[in-house]
């Protein structure tokens, strides 16, 4: 086994064992390499005072070497900024500047000991490191009924772990926490769960309120008091996008430092928060209370990294520091949410009118992208393709009753006229099958 790799392996299992246990097999013999083409192209970048030849890259004049097609495209930017590669841990100001961000906008996870985060290439590259660190074949992995696919194929498919559903909501519509509690102490003779926790949800457009907040964290932690290990993951992929009176902050913090056996680990990033979906950058962070811990969890994910994609895209880096860095990004920012919040109550204004009832009701929503609509008289598949084909409408359907919509994309005075027209979509299938 390489030395790197013992000693982070140890450092992991003196500081906390249930950690090193949550490891996958690929998590315990992952490393990042400090002996290689990037450790001796770091110290020639720091000693090499006459000629520098090591990393990759073409230099001219001193500055990286660029085509003016596309340097008068970026002519705002210094070269240097755009086309060397970004570290594969991602660029420092702009992990400094995300985790000053994240500690300003969760509270609960301020005085906490969490990492530097790590740039990822957006929210699935995230979840997927997550998925090769912890997950093994077999292994719990805990979601609601109501998700997105690609936790099937980041941990299912990619890595063979077990995936265990619940129900998202309870019988008074609300996040069904006893669900996730059973579901976590049903890993008791296994000793493992990984939990995902996605708020606001995909596809439903649901987050907690704070009660339902600290039933979620108590179930956790009735689980790692039941002698369960749990990787905590929490995808915050449309977070602060909250209209409602629910949680405003994610439940990473709630969770830092609660239990020795709960491993918060926070995935996010740029695509929602700052409307930059083609950029592809995301973060990972973890929550310990040990340092050394973070430090080789970090290494960790960061030789998954150059296994992987090497670094993720500089630019984007770039470009997302420099907005977080603008004096104007808060105020462009709430523009934009404020435009969403409005489309989100006009949704909820128009299904409440009572004009619909004979068609769907809806799964409470209060936040984020989207929301679904539960029909009552129609197949969810036959609606999608027939609205397609008719109406030139798309949606997304889940299931047999299960109709997801994203308000996101509509203008807030389109909304009545897209509701009308799934409706009568519904009313043709009706009188079609008479």
């Amino acid at each position: 086994m390489n030395e790197l790799v013992k000693q982070l392996n140890a450092t992991i299992e003196q500081e906390n064992p249930h950690v090193f246990s949550m490891l996958s097999g690929l998590g315990k013999a992952i490393y990042f390499p400090k002996e290689g083409i990037l450790s001796q192209s770091a110290e020639a970048k720091a000693k090499a005072t006459t000629f520098n030849a090591t990393i990759g890259t073409a230099l001219e004049k001193g500055k990286p070497m660029y085509l003016k097609a596309i340097q008068d495209t970026l002519d705002a930017y210094d070269p240097n900024d755009i086309y060397p590669y970004a570290p594969p841990e991602g660029k420092p100001a702009l992990r400094k500047a995300w985790r000053d961000k994240m500690l300003v906008e969760n509270p609960s996870a301020q005085g906490k000991t969490i990492s530097n985060p790590i740039v990822t290439n957006a929210l699935t590259h995230g979840l997927s490191i997550v998925a090769d660190l912890f997950a093994d074949e077999g292994d719990a992995v805990i979601f609601p009924d109501k998700n997105w696919e690609n936790y099937e194929l980041c941990f299912g498919i990619r890595r063979g772990a077990r995936i265990i559903n619940f129900p998202l909501y309870d019988a008074n519509n609300r996040f069904n926490s006893q669900a996730l509690r059973e579901a976590v102490l049903a890993q008791k003779e296994r000793g493992k769960a990984i939990v995902i926790l996605n708020f606001p949800n995909n596809p439903t457009g649901y987050t907690p309120d704070a009660a339902e907040g600290r039933e979620i964290v108590a179930a956790l932690l009735a689980g790692a008091e039941a002698g369960i290990n749990i990787v905590a993951v929490t995808d915050d992929a449309y977070f602060s996008l909250f209209f409602e009176d629910s949680l405003h902050e994610s439940l990473f913090g709630q969770l830092a430092d609660i239990h020795p056996r709960i491993l918060p680990v926070k995935v996010d990033g740029a695509t929602k928060e700052e409307f930059v979906w083609g950029f592809r950058v995301g973060f990972i962070t973890y929550s310990s209370p040990s340092a050394p811990l973070l430090a080789a969890l970090e290494q960790k994910t960061a030789g998954i990294i150059r296994a992987t994609i090497s670094s993720g895209p500089h630019p984007s880096q770039t470009f997302v520091l420099r907005a977080l860095q603008s004096p104007d990004f808060e105020s462009q920012r709430l523009e934009k949410f404020h435009i969403m919040k409005a489309r989100a109550n006009r949704t909820k204004e128009l299904l409440d009118s009572g004009k619909f009832d004979s068609a769907w009701t809806y799964y409470p929503f209060n936040s984020g992208y989207f929301m679904c609509l539960k029909l009552k008289t129609v197949d969810a598949e036959a609606l999608r393709t027939h609205l397609l084909d008719q109406y030139g409408i798309g949606t997304i359907a889940l299931g047999e009753t299960d109709l997801r919509v994203a308000f996101s994309c509509i203008e807030a005075e389109d909304l009545e006229d897209l509701f009308n027209q799934i409706y009568q979509g519904v009313t043709d299938l009706e009188q079609a099958a008479k």
